[in-house]
């Protein structure tokens, strides 16, 4: 299917592009919150932004760049706030100097997409990994049409490769030892996009391809492969089945907690985080304050399913709560 013949919806549509602009009415003291990061959560993001600007007159310049860009950015100290699928580690963050608190703000599924109609894909976790690492070429060893598959995935840092090659490092010795867990690895086949708009995109032009993407981005003819989990049950990375898997996960007191491998619902889960400067930030913290009181919001969070998104469960988004409220001038 020509990319000239897809017509995305809303979401899709003022998502696509590698350094989409979001770009909101001005404060009335003319401040403007510069960001950059994730494109897992870019859709959502953009909706808040929009609702926030119709609300409450702030500017939010996101570029939607990549986990792996906007943490570089973060770090650097040009942007005011980044946004990434992989939370900091400990020693990353004690090397911000100005300090970090990292909120998650949302969660999803990342979805195992294909182009092939009429395939209804199921795969173990070792058929997955068989599959990335390729291993497995062609859709009629399982099941499926005689159809070459063609491989897609990150070529740009990115927080949703990071917790995807982390889930077939779980599910798989072989994955662990070869291309390992990473923002970027060396992939052992397949051709590169950017960003989960960019392999969406390269998805809906190539039949018999297949790669990774946020789940809300399986859009038109593309189908998403029902996963084994830990028990083996097979999940689809619908709102329920990614609820029950996220129920499982301990974030801890930092926020940071993850599971590759949850024991139920579908396995390929995570949240998605923004990254603050714990200082320093006098001039612009109330613009940051009210962007993030709204984003932790039951109306904010209400929104997220209708884009594909997982709400915060109700112990989490207290904790956002009070992390944001340590973030000081």
């Amino acid at each position: 299917m020509a990319v000239s013949r897809f017509r995305p919806n809303s979401l899709l549509r003022s998502a696509l592009g590698l350094a989409a602009l979001i770009s909101l009415s001005s404060c009335s003291n003319g401040q403007t919150l510069q960001a950059a990061g994730a494109s897992f959560p870019a859709g959502l993001y953009q909706r808040w932004f929009a609702d926030l600007a119709s609300k409450d007159k702030i500017r939010v310049n996101y570029q939607s760049v990549g986990s792996g860009a906007g943490v570089r950015q973060f770090q650097a100290g040009t942007v005011d706030f980044a946004a990434s699928d992989k939370p900091l580690d400990g020693q990353d963050a004690a090397a911000i100097k100005r300090g970090v608190v990292q909120l998650p703000l949302t969660a999803g599924a990342i979805a195992v997409a294909y182009n092939l109609p009429g395939c209804k894909l199921k795969l173990s976790q070792e058929q997955l990994v068989k599959i990335f690492e390729g291993k497995i070429r062609n859709f009629k060893q399982q099941g499926c049409a005689d159809q070459p598959i063609q491989v897609v995935v990150r070529s740009d840092g990115s927080g949703t490769t990071y917790n995807f090659t982390n889930s077939l490092a779980t599910f798989s010795p072989s994955w662990k030892k070869g291309p390992g867990v990473g923002k970027s690895v060396n992939w052992p086949t397949g051709v590169g996009a950017k960003g989960n708009e960019g392999v969406a995109a390269s998805l809906l032009q190539t039949k018999g391809s297949i790669g990774y993407v946020e789940a809300a981005y399986v859009r038109g003819i593309l189908q998403a492969a029902a996963i084994a989990n830990r028990t083996g049950s097979f999940s689809l990375p619908d709102a329920a089945n990614a609820s029950q898997a996220l129920a499982t996960i301990n974030l801890g007191d930092d926020l940071t907690g993850s599971d590759p491998n949850p024991s139920a619902g579908y396995p390929i889960v995570t949240f998605t985080w923004v990254l603050l400067y714990k200082n320093g930030n006098a001039a612009k913290l109330p613009a940051l304050q009210r962007t993030f009181n709204y984003a932790l919001s039951e109306a904010a969070q209400k929104q997220a399913p209708s884009l594909g998104y997982i709400p915060l469960p109700a112990p989490v988004l207290a904790k956002a709560k009070d992390a944001l409220a340590s973030v000081g001038p």
